[in-house]
């Protein structure tokens, strides 16, 4: 049968945006080449013409460039037209992606609330407040069971009165912790023996000490 009727050909492909702006920019690049090309020639002719005699050979040179100069400015206008193209299409490119973009966020919220759905089957609220009542419960009861452990027993009434006396009284035993009259009692302590152990002598102030060298105690 394929040898009767032949094989169809395959379709082409839908034409894509992306490709069609590929294909006018780069049409747009080889115009803005030729374009070039012209400016570059019409610089050759004005300097020609700037060395040249008014005459003939000047006009000649002249009429070249007024033909070059034609062809820049149609040039010019298929590059703008060109660029034109390629901006509607790029815009139409754009407001398609994003209409896609959001059909796919629709899609992906749709499918979010379905599963939250699904989830929030399995919760009880009314389960989640028993538990929160319930834990609230224990740990009042943890609470009222660490009161009960660190009561204390057997403790003395003690007087308001005098618990406030002896909070006045804190400073006073500050200041006395500041008083330092002890060192100088040190310092004026009975100084070190001399002389052998065993034998009484007398210090370096005269006074007479005992074998161990403390100082004597008068007889009664």
């Amino acid at each position: 049968m394929n040898r009767l009727f032949g094989v169809g050909k395959p379709k082409a492909p839908p034409p894509n945006l992306t490709d069609c702006i590929g294909n006018v920019d780069s049409r747009t690049d080889s115009v803005d080449k030729k374009i070039s090309k012209l400016d570059a020639e019409l610089m050759k002719y004005k300097d020609q013409m700037k060395k040249m005699r008014d005459g003939p050979s000047k006009n000649m040179v002249k009429q070249k460039a007024m033909r070059v100069l034609k062809q820049k400015r149609m040039y010019e206008s298929q590059k703008n037209n060109l660029m034109q193209q390629s901006f509607n299409m790029e815009q139409t490119n754009y407001t398609v992606q994003s209409l896609k973009d959001t059909k796919t966020t629709v899609d992906a919220m749709k499918v979010g609330l379905k599963d939250m759905k699904k989830a929030y089957k399995n919760v009880n609220i009314d389960k989640i407040e028993n538990l929160q009542d319930e834990l609230e419960d224990m740990m009042e009861d943890s609470n009222e069971i660490q009161e009960a452990m660190g009561r204390s027993y057997g403790t003395p009434d003690i007087d308001e009165g005098d618990l406030e006396a002896e909070l006045d009284a804190l400073g006073d035993d500050l200041i006395l912790d500041d008083d330092t009259s002890y060192l100088d009692e040190a310092s004026s302590a009975p100084s070190i023996p001399e002389g052998v152990p065993g034998e009484r002598s007398a210090n370096r102030e005269g006074v007479l000490v005992d074998e161990f060298g403390l100082p004597q105690v008068p007889a009664t």
